[in-house]
């Protein structure tokens, strides 16, 4: 498969950050930047861009103006709260969040305008905060944005979003709910922020593309990828998207301290895989990549490392080695259990609505 792909980054993503005991670290995303470095991932196919801030009217594609005064006056004094408690503010979060949200519309401008096949923004995947608030560490979501961006200045209407993280995306799910934009989230059901069961659907013209596949806790790779298979690709080869959007959260992975599900590095690699093939075979090429949650920094680097060397093909499989995970994991046939019935619940749910059971 062809195509050039970008890594972006900026140094300026490291002021989002919440302060020194808090679990979200942004220097992941410098860690994950290095390791592909010293893996060569930079000599040929792939590139670091550096985006430059999102503007204020960029913001507004999105978030209410109310809402991101407040967000720049709070991080402008350094204190408080952005919501009802884990989003702290701090100096220079406002300028961190629009790096974030800028690197999100420059991926969607690379990958739509053909300057590159796929993207990924290393820093984004925000994709707790709604319109008016903040939520679950993320202050704006530069997912919605980019989707935003695409639909306003390129006309871009069919849209597919995917979500992997551990937790639900319920802001992007929120914004999108009442449109037709495709929404696969799968997610450690039970924990923060409660929401992404099987029958929230979406409503009006959104009514069946909102997709939420409920995993419960010590879901391990077999059962997720069962899961991953019989819903992911049919629903996009049924959809057709023009862009495909991924949030790459590695908060379900079995070392986090966060979620409590047990996936290793074969789920993250046979993902990158699918999503590249489905993306070439769909839509040419165009995939669009974020980061996300991820709070064992060191797993997540490497998780997303490999993502970014599965989808650029700009690292040898040769050389995966110090980004494999080495543990075997013991599947919970309960878990396995309870996600094939979500699987079925889906097919008799959304599938049907969409004459595909």
């Amino acid at each position: 498969m062809t195509g050039t792909s970008s890594f972006i980054y900026s140094d300026e993503y490291l002021k989002y950050q919440f302060g020194p005991s808090h679990p979200f670290k942004p220097i992941r995303c410098k860690l994950t930047l290095e390791t592909l470095k010293d893996l060569g991932a930079f000599d040929g196919r792939a590139r670091v861009i550096t985006p430059s801030p999102a503007s204020y009217d960029d913001l507004l594609l999105v978030h209410a103006k109310e809402y991101v005064e407040y967000v720049w006056r709070k991080s402008a004094a350094g204190y408080g709260l952005l919501d009802l408690g884990d989003t702290p503010a701090t100096k220079g979060l406002f300028e961190g969040a629009c790096a974030v949200v800028g690197g999100s519309i420059l991926g969607a401008k690379r990958v739509i305008d053909g300057e590159d096949a796929h993207a990924f923004n290393v820093g984004g995947g925000l994709h707790h905060a709604k319109p008016d608030a903040a939520s679950g560490f993320c202050v704006f979501n530069d997912i919605a944005i980019a989707v935003r961006w695409l639909q306003k200045n390129r006309n871009i209407q069919r849209i597919a979003i995917i979500d992997i993280d551990g937790h639900h995306g319920d802001g992007t799910q929120e914004i999108f709910y009442n449109e037709s934009i495709l929404k696969i989230s799968s997610q450690r059901i039970g924990i923060f922020p409660g929401t992404g069961y099987v029958d929230e659907v979406g409503e009006g013209v959104g009514r069946g593309y909102s997709v939420n596949i409920p995993l419960p806790g010590n879901t391990g790779d077999a059962a997720f990828l069962y899961a991953y298979e019989e819903i992911v690709p049919p629903l996009l080869k049924w959809y057709r998207p023009e862009v495909i959007l991924c949030q790459c959260g590695i908060d379900g992975h079995l070392g986090d301290p966060l979620v409590g599900l047990a996936l290793t590095t074969r789920t993250y690699e046979t993902v990158a895989r699918s999503l590249h093939s489905l993306a070439h075979g769909l839509c040419g090429g165009r995939l669009l990549l974020f980061g996300g949650g991820g709070y064992d920094v060191n797993a997540t680097a490497r998780c997303w490392a490999l993502i970014f060397a599965v989808v650029s093909e700009a690292v040898p499989p040769s050389k995966y080695g110090q980004l494999l995970d080495k543990e075997e994991v013991h599947e919970s046939q309960t878990a396995s259990s309870r996600v094939r019935s979500v699987v079925e619940e889906i097919k008799g749910t959304i599938f049907k609505m969409h004459g595909l059971a």
